[in-house]
């Protein structure tokens, strides 16, 4: 591919505009692709909305595991024997605890993420009193995960002050069935759409490597461009031992950057979020995600740990990134003193009861 061709896909990406179909699918699996390029053309379209800020997003397990679904990528399903710690839903208190915890680490948003299959109105009702404390005392959003949910849930939470409903649509509709079989994809289709009828912002994502083809990663691109997600997770199928699904599919660092830029160049305007295998899939090219992501977890994932806060960091100001917070992110790295970061292993580190529980090592019951 000529420079004309790079150049076309972040004119057409800035002017909202999408090309051929075939254009995107050369794009993931074409040979030719000069990926430098590539990801050039697409950091142009990041820098064009976005600057040079990442946002950065802390998850909060509220509750983990004891989950009715078969979900075949998640440690927390019914369908897995990953030894992950269970607990049903943590106190208000340690909630409250992690939300401070977040917003002194610099995270911009906080994401509070609830197992099972739908939120029961009394637990709809706990985390919209929960999102009201945090709003009233942080200057941090809120983003909440909690299962399939229906205009009513979503109405409240929405009234609460929410400013985000997570729900992933994860694979296409052809694909849905072989990776669960307790809900559907319009199940997650349904509670996206009620999400943005109460007024909320979606955030919804992938799972890249689950036998998905090229042609339906576009479609899902497509798809949540058609949804006006504000906030695009992208993530890579971590092979966690005990899960139904522990080998992903075709994922080289490569592929990640090239699926990466493809959401950028199809939904330019979101937040996209190099998420959960960033760190395993990448390898050595994961700070080049930085350039047509603008987003990213710190301190791990739902189940699984990333690189350490102060690694996750110094790689943002080593690439000349600066972080969406009140605080700046060599403030941040400085207070992180002089920890010895973990070093990385051949396989996923699922995270230990107390990474869950980070209020118990200051005394918080």
């Amino acid at each position: 591919m000529d420079s004309p061709w790079y150049r076309s896909l972040a004119k057409a990406a800035i002017a909202g505009e999408i090309l051929p179909h075939e254009t995107y699918s050369t794009l993931l699996q074409d040979n030719s692709i000069e990926l430098l390029s590539l990801i050039d053309a697409a950091f142009t379209v990041r820098k064009h909305f976005h600057g040079k800020t990442v946002t950065v997003h802390i998850i909060n397990n509220v509750s983990n595991g004891l989950c009715s679904e078969d979900c075949n990528y998640c440690p927390q399903s019914k369908s897995s024997n990953a030894e992950i710690v269970e607990y049903p839903e943590k106190s208000k208190e340690e909630i409250l605890e992690e939300a401070r915890q977040a917003y002194e680490a610099g995270a911009y948003r906080y994401c509070m993420v609830y197992a099972g299959r739908r939120p029961s109105q009394k637990r709809t009702g706990r985390i919209a009193d929960l999102v009201k404390t945090i709003k009233a005392q942080y200057p941090i959003e809120v983003c909440v995960s909690a299962g399939i949910m229906d205009e009513n849930s979503t109405n409240m939470l929405k009234q609460a002050g929410l400013d985000r409903l997570n729900h992933n649509l994860n694979t296409s509709p052809a694909q849905y069935a072989k990776i669960c079989t307790t809900h559907t994809f319009a199940d997650r289709f349904k509670t996206l759409k009620a999400a943005r009828s109460a007024g909320l912002e979606v955030c919804s994502g992938i799972i890249a490597g689950m036998g998905e083809s090229a042609e339906e990663l576009i479609e899902l691109a497509l798809m949540l461009r058609d949804l006006e997600a504000k906030s695009i997770p992208i993530n890579f199928l971590l092979p966690i031992p005990g899960n139904k699904l522990e080998t992903a599919q075709s994922l080289t660092p490569e592929y990640c950057l090239k699926i990466l830029c493809l959401f950028r160049f199809i939904n330019p305007q979101a937040e996209i979020r190099t998420a959960a295998g960033r760190e395993y899939h990448l390898r050595s090219l994961e700070v080049m995600s930085l350039y047509p992501a603008n987003s990213l977890f710190m301190d791990g994932y739902l189940n699984t740990r990333g690189k350490s806060r102060k690694e996750t960091l110094q790689m943002i100001i080593d690439a000349g990134f600066t972080i969406k917070s009140d605080k700046s992110a060599k403030e941040l790295l400085l207070r992180e003193g002089k920890r010895i970061p973990r070093e990385n292993s051949a396989a996923p580190d699922l995270k230990s009861d107390t990474e869950l529980h980070p209020t118990r090592q200051e005394g918080l019951s």
